[in-house]
């Protein structure tokens, strides 16, 4: 079913692109527009971004900055964005002028707010842990929770950071210390939902074209580290059903939203064999950095052909299994640790992806690195993990 978007704005021979926001991920997303002849232009608040050094054009102004975002619309074809942390308010104007958003803001709408999201996915019949919205000082055992729960912030949450395991009423009075409430809404800042003792934490990257065509990147399985995606392991050692079962949900999502563009669906995987959604990111995502290596399309060109209405490119695995480990910072420096990068890079089928960033703190991505596999077999991978971890952590301790 073709979507019924928006066409392009003033379409030129070869579709301008515009990206809100200018870190890795547009990064990326530029290195594929210059392969595939588009120029990007990103709006992006500091000129050492990372998309800046990539990207055909860069405009030096906050993300919230409504002047740079028309100026930023006067150049281009077709806006998207790099991450989540969209004003759908101050945009809608111009939509209203006639700018294509892909995906645009009604796509947007239902899922920027994580209960919002988890409404949404209710409503439509797919499967999410049990949730409730949560005010300031209220106690989760009030909607029938028992302990642990996970609360949530329910915007601008990304990399664990808005992400709270809480395990007893100790906890909690604790973290209604600590908290900082949003100044406007303070009631709505919270999501809490059941903690899914979950038997793996599972990934799919599907896009949907202008012509309603949607195709899905193997379902990989990710492995967190205080809330922040540590590896991915392509493709995940599930059985067939359970890859249909994730397939047909992001069919039913994507239709539902008639969504344009690439997105990221996190999920888990019960003991018991159930599949419920943990978060849709309406974007790149980091469990599909392996595609850049191991696909013949990229995540990133994929998103570029989706809404620029090219066709959509071939995602399936060129070997029989990849691995992606995520360089997170494990200290405070201003270093690109060049020794690092050099050994990683000796490591047979295997590709080094610098950000650009010097500035490291614990957590912090700045890079990351995939190895390509001749097995599919899961320990093959996390050994192949743990050889660039030896060499990017040292003797460092990682749990």
């Amino acid at each position: 079913m073709r979507s019924n978007q928006p066409a392009l704005t003033n379409q030129s021979a070869q579709p301008r692109v515009g990206v809100i926001g200018g870190g890795q991920l547009a990064g990326m997303m530029a290195g594929a527009a210059k392969a595939l002849g588009l120029k990007l232009i990103v709006q992006t608040a500091n000129a050492t971004d990372p998309a800046v050094a990539i990207a055909s054009q860069s405009i030096i102004a906050g993300l919230d900055d409504l002047q740079a975002t028309k100026k930023l619309a006067a150049q281009i074809d077709v806006m998207t964005f790099e991450n989540e942390f969209i004003d759908l308010t101050a945009l809608t104007p111009l939509a209203a002028a006639g700018l294509c958003f892909r995906p645009c803001l009604k796509t947007l709408q239902p899922l920027l707010d994580k209960y919002k999201q988890r409404t949404y996915l209710q409503a439509i019949g797919l499967p999410v842990p049990q949730f409730a919205a949560l005010a300031a000082g209220q106690n989760p055992l009030e909607f029938g929770f028992s302990w642990p729960v996970v609360i949530k912030s329910r915007r601008h949450g990304y990399d664990g950071q808005g992400t709270f395991v809480i395990g007893d009423a100790a906890a909690l009075a604790a973290f209604w210390q600590r908290v900082k409430l949003p100044a406007s809404e303070p009631d709505q800042a919270f999501l809490v939902e059941e903690f899914v003792p979950y038997q793996q934490e599972l990934a799919v990257v599907a896009a949907r074209s202008v012509t309603g065509e949607i195709v899905t990147y193997p379902v990989v399985e990710t492995q967190q580290e205080q809330q922040v995606c540590r590896r991915v392991i392509a493709p995940a050692a599930i059985s067939d059903a359970i890859a249909t079962q994730i397939a047909a949900i992001a069919q039913r999502l994507l239709t539902e939203l008639d969504a344009i563009g690439v997105f990221g669906i996190e999920l888990f995987q019960t003991a018991d064999g159930k599949i419920l959604i943990n978060e849709i990111a309406p974007r790149t995502h980091n469990s599909g950095h392996f595609s850049l290596d191991a696909c013949p399309t990229s995540q990133f060109e994929q998103h570029l052909r989706a809404i620029c209405g090219l066709p959509l490119g071939d995602c399936t695995l060129k070997t029989a299994g990849a691995v992606m480990v995520n360089l997170l910072g494990f200290e405070q420096a201003e270093s690109s640790y060049p020794d690092q990068q050099q050994q990683l890079a000796k490591l047979p089928q295997t590709f080094v992806h610098w950000y650009g960033k010097t500035q490291s703190h614990p957590g912090r991505k700045l890079g990351h690195v995939t190895t390509l596999l001749d097995t599919a077999d899961r320990q093959a991978a996390l050994d192949a993990a743990q050889a660039i971890e030896a060499i990017w952590y040292g003797d460092r301790s990682r749990s």
